[in-house]
């Protein structure tokens, strides 16, 4: 059932790009609110001045928009909200929920030591809790610097997940964690509330590695008195070693894949099907129809492996889907860059460029591949594979193209049924398998061994074009043979 309330997140961290983990975790938030008719936002969290690097934050939202994840509203960065989180820590302070805590690295060291040497959990003793207000004051006056710390309460904090169900942690297992630092800035879990709060979240998908934080949270919007968001912990993508994928680990980030030749479409699938099924038989799906069908009801809570061929796999048939005109648009931009053709010239033989694709299409698997598999149909380099070369290119071979060169030359029409009349008669004419014509003949044209059917490449290239690089090839492979002789 629609529901326009629903807002939902994601908070990418500009200490990289933008890797698949983070992007299937956009595209599952983005499917929920468009599911519901909600709001889909963006928040960028780069208040870790040491690892956050500005420049990264227009590749991470370019990813996005290539994934197709329009969003709503204006990006929040955390950096342009300091103040307000001091004001947030401030009022926790203020209340019995928080505490001033004076303790230096060196003594907080010093009491996880002793507690280890006691064999008891390593968390903070509240030594600072206990201080009296004129110990306190005292401190203040002598100018020593505070972190603020939440007061843990006794008990036991549970809440219900969408993906794991009922959830619980005791308080004995939470340590009195700081909120503020002590020079003032925030730490991750009061900055996320007071963000989520501010932007009115109502759920936060994340990954199940947040489950930690997501009791630190819940304790945080309790302490001060505010309205808590549903949570739903999705499970981890992991390497095919089951390690999580990462951006540490050196794991691709999606521009990577975009430059590779993938179709955002596969990947949005691909990703989506991660940690969530839609209960059917059926895996591809537009992101169009995978809005209509998405449920946090399908959500997995298994870990999900990120397995690279299958996504090129979802590649190969999101291509299949495509129209030649479509395939064309992006391939176009594909031909120039790779200095195969200029512009000018792809776009006044626009039909011609369709024909190509339509002829590649049930054989590539990345966008690339149409540049590579079929880079001939626009410029020819006369460079022949060394292996197919030197089984196929034989002083035989070269009569037989010879003569085969004259007979394409003399047919009055060139299409595919009168290429195939014309070297089947030969081939029976001359007693030969036609094979000794198609492979040679394959070569000599593309510089290839394989490829899509033979007389469907003939035909399109033109016969103009056949006969000169026929020639050609016979020619190359004469002056082999002279210059084996001398």
């Amino acid at each position: 059932m629609p529901d326009s309330s629903v807002k939902v997140r994601i908070a990418p961290s500009p200490s990289g790009y933008l890797h698949v983990g983070t992007a299937r975790m956009a595209i599952s938030n983005y499917l929920f609110a468009r599911h519901y008719g909600g709001q889909f936002f963006i928040r960028i969290e780069d208040t870790d001045k040491e690892r956050s690097d500005k420049s990264l934050i227009d590749p991470i939202l370019d990813a996005l928009r290539w994934l197709q994840l329009d969003w709503d509203g204006e990006i929040v960065h955390q950096s342009q909200r300091l103040d307000i989180y001091k004001d947030y820590a401030k009022r926790i302070l203020e209340s019995s929920a928080g505490y001033r805590c004076f303790c230096s690295p060196q003594q907080l060291q010093k009491d996880r030591e002793e507690a280890s040497a006691k064999k008891l959990p390593p968390r903070y003793n509240r030594r600072c809790l206990k201080l009296t207000p004129q110990e306190i004051e005292a401190k203040l006056e002598a100018g020593e610097k505070f972190a603020i710390r939440l007061r843990i309460p006794e008990g036991v904090t549970s809440f219900e997940d969408m993906v794991l169900k009922q959830v619980s942690r005791s308080s004995d297992d939470i340590e009195d964690f700081i909120i503020a630092r002590s020079d003032g800035t925030a730490t991750y879990n009061l900055a996320v509330v007071v963000d989520d709060h501010d932007m009115g979240i109502t759920h936060v998908i994340r990954g199940n590695d947040h489950v930690t934080n997501t009791f630190k949270q819940i304790l945080i919007y309790r302490a001060l008195g505010l309205d808590i968001p549903k949570f739903g912990h999705l499970p981890l993508i992991l390497r095919p070693d089951k390690r999580k994928v990462s951006k540490r680990l050196g794991d691709k980030d999606v521009g990577e894949y975009r430059n590779e030749g993938l179709l955002p479409e596969a990947m949005f699938n691909y990703l989506c099907l991660l940690g969530w099924s839609p209960k059917t038989e059926r895996e591809i799906y537009t992101p169009k129809e995978l809005v209509e069908i998405f449920t946090e009801k399908h959500f997995n809570a298994s870990n999900a492996v990120f397995d690279e061929e299958k996504l090129i796999a979802f590649n190969k048939k999101h291509i299949g889907l495509k129209s030649g005109h479509d395939l064309a648009v992006l391939v176009a931009p594909l031909l120039v860059d790779a200095g195969v053709r200029t512009k000018y010239w792809l776009e006044t033989r626009w039909e011609y460029l369709r024909n190509v694709i339509d002829l590649l299409k049930e054989r590539v698997r990345r966008l690339t591949d149409f540049v590579s598999l079929g880079h001939y149909f626009f410029d020819f380099d006369y460079k022949y594979e060394s292996k197919a070369e030197a089984k196929q290119f034989t002083p035989e071979s070269a009569d037989l193209l010879e003569e085969l060169t004259g007979r394409f030359e003399k047919l009055p029409g060139f299409d595919h049924d009168a290429i195939e009349q014309c070297l089947s008669g030969m081939a029976n004419e001359k007693e030969v398998k036609k094979a000794r014509l198609i492979h040679p003949t394959r070569l000599a044209v593309s510089g290839m061994s394989v490829g899509p059917g033979l007389y469907d490449i003939l035909a399109l290239l033109t016969q103009p074009v056949v006969v000169e690089r026929m020639r050609k090839a016979v020619e190359h492979i004469r002056n082999m043979k002279q210059e084996s002789q001398e």
